[in-house]
């Protein structure tokens, strides 16, 4: 994979791109969660994340919760921790448990060691300046502390960007169309743990690889079209695009009878 552009990096770390369209509200993010319902072996993302802070005494902060997925799951599992979720968007935050606030992950509205464990799930990426991040998560949680991030890995979904690219080429005339953005090149499996041992000396990553495997077009262009936060982004003209590959995909399936995708994402467990 190409390493992103100073445009793509601008586009995907956006302030007002995020809050006011990406994530303004949980379509989208809850088109890309729900993808993975036709994953196997289906992990439960939200379980794993609970038992690893099964030791974890006191509060735990959720930054960049979106919208509460793992909130919710650990207000289930663990009534005992005080829970705190932030989150650039106000309006994905809307329908998360709180208690919640708006607040930026450069600059976290917590004590240094007010935290005994924070987790950052697929959000890292979004963020400018990723090493003050992880500064910042270094400062606020305690010195036994435990973070928890996660994102995928530079080879992830690699059909959906081949379908993408034959789309947008047939949309475009070219054969061979332009490429998607990607949101999490930026802090990727394979760059992630450089980024985080930077401040904390164990880095674990657990790979959670799997394959999706659909037989409806239908959930597969909701995940593309989640992407239209992005749409001046791809150089193609997107809801044709978009089209072009559910005609695509429809006809895949017709033929084979599924279409399938190669996820490769995991969690990084980091302590000091």
């Amino acid at each position: 994979m190409t390493e992103p552009s100073a445009a793509h990096d601008a586009a995907v770390t956006d302030r007002s791109r995020l809050a006011g369209r990406a994530y303004n509200s949980d379509r989208d993010l809850a088109a890309r969660q729900s993808l993975y319902r036709w994953q196997t072996p289906r992990y439960d993302l939200p379980g794993i994340v609970a038992g690893q802070v099964a030791e974890v005494r006191g509060c735990v902060v959720d930054v960049g919760c979106g919208n509460g997925t793992f909130i919710r799951r650990l207000r289930q599992d663990r009534p005992d921790l005080a829970l705190l979720g932030l989150d650039i968007a106000p309006g994905i935050l809307a329908d998360v448990p709180g208690p919640v606030a708006v607040a930026d992950a450069t600059r976290l509205p917590l004590a240094t060691a007010g935290a005994d464990a924070a987790l950052v799930l697929h959000m890292l990426y979004h963020v400018r300046d990723i090493p003050q991040a992880i500064r910042e998560l270094s400062r606020v949680v305690t010195r036994d502390g435990l973070v928890i991030a996660s994102t995928n890995s530079d080879h992830d979904k690699i059909e959906l960007d081949d379908l993408w690219q034959r789309a947008a080429g047939d949309v475009l005339g070219t054969g061979h169309g332009p490429a998607r953005i990607s949101l999490s090149t930026r802090f990727s499996l394979e760059k992630a743990p450089g980024f985080l041992g930077e401040e904390f000396g164990r880095v674990r990553t657990i790979a959670l690889p799997g394959t999706i495997t659909v037989r409806d077009p239908r959930p597969v262009i909701a995940h593309m079209a989640s992407y239209q936060a992005w749409a001046d982004q791809h150089d193609v003209p997107f809801e044709a695009t978009i089209e072009r590959a559910r005609a695509i995909l429809a006809d895949h399936i017709a033929r084979t009878g599924a279409f399938e995708i190669t996820c490769k994402g995991g969690i990084l467990v980091c302590r000091r």
